[in-house]
């Protein structure tokens, strides 16, 4: 059986001013990790509709392999509006597909064989998903990589659902608005960003933490007390809708095929520039990029 790296979660179209897009962390993710030569898939979940139809012939399109159940609610919809930086803002439908994953034998059987899994918070938001995403995890071996790209949205998270994610992960994705609420609310607030990230990683034995901070750069911290920094390329932005999980999904892509941390955290950085000077989140990378 193939070795998925898998994207698990939201399955969604991002209704941006130019049109829908096929978007969703998880599906992001999947596509860019798969430019790497890589074994990829999407797994949620779809309505019974006609816009389930259109997801899975972008999928098509796009090269992805998909495990998505069809289920009695409506395929995901995220309204975005751009500000004039091109900075998106989301409303996210609620009592959807992706709210509704059933955890298939399908999913397991990926699932014991998975080399990697990126999954987050907001698709945690309802009870069904996140008991299909706890007992996905669950069956994955140990040498897994479970990555939390935690995506805060609107009002769609606690502590609770953070703190166990924390848990369930190795290497957690954050940027630098997300971690002054991680701070807020964990009690982090006298530490700086350095030191509250280290703390993160020592407080829930990680193997990295992965901080982007726009366009003041990014940090690579690992439990051995690495820490890499890159800037961020100033580049002219269309928009920056699936930017981060580009970013994570070559890291992840990079370090499964034996790169140095330094050197995934400078293609991740090269390929998410790229994806903001594009329309959509699932643009074709250059093959120099990715070298």
């Amino acid at each position: 059986m193939k070795r998925y790296i898998v994207g698990l979660g939201e399955a969604l179209w991002d209704v941006l001013p130019e049109g829908k897009k096929l978007g969703g962390a998880p599906a992001n993710f999947a596509y860019h990790a798969g430019q790497f030569g890589l074994d990829t898939i999407a797994i949620s979940a779809l309505g019974e509709d006609a816009l389930a139809d259109e997801t899975v012939k972008a999928f098509e399109e796009h090269n992805l392999a998909y495990l998505m159940p069809s289920v009695p609610f409506p395929t995901g919809t995220v309204q975005v509006t751009l500000s004039g930086e091109g900075i998106p803002s989301y409303e996210i439908k609620e009592g959807v597909a992706w709210d509704n994953i059933p955890f298939t034998p399908e999913m397991e059987a990926i699932a014991k064989s998975a080399r990697a899994v990126c999954f987050g918070s907001l698709a945690q938001r309802n009870e069904v998903s996140r008991s299909t995403i706890r007992q996905f995890l669950a069956s994955t071996p140990a040498d897994c990589l479970k990555i939390c790209d935690i995506n805060l949205r609107q009002q769609f998270y606690s502590k609770e659902i953070l703190e166990d994610s924390f848990n369930l992960c190795n290497i957690l994705k954050i940027n630098d608005e997300e971690l002054v609420v991680v701070s807020r609310m964990f009690g982090y607030e006298g530490l700086d960003m350095s030191d509250t990230c280290k703390k993160l990683v020592s407080d829930y034995g990680l193997k990295m933490l992965v901080l982007t901070c726009g366009t003041n750069g990014s940090y690579v911290f690992t439990d051995d007390g690495l820490t890499s920094f890159q800037d961020t390329p100033k580049v002219e932005v269309a928009d920056t809708v699936g930017a981060g999980d580009s970013f994570t999904g070559s890291f992840c892509a990079c370090i499964i095929n034996g790169k140095p941390v330094q050197e995934a955290h400078k293609t991740a950085v090269r390929v998410s520039a790229f994806v903001c000077t594009q329309n959509g989140a699932m643009p074709v990378v250059p093959e120099e990029l990715k070298a």
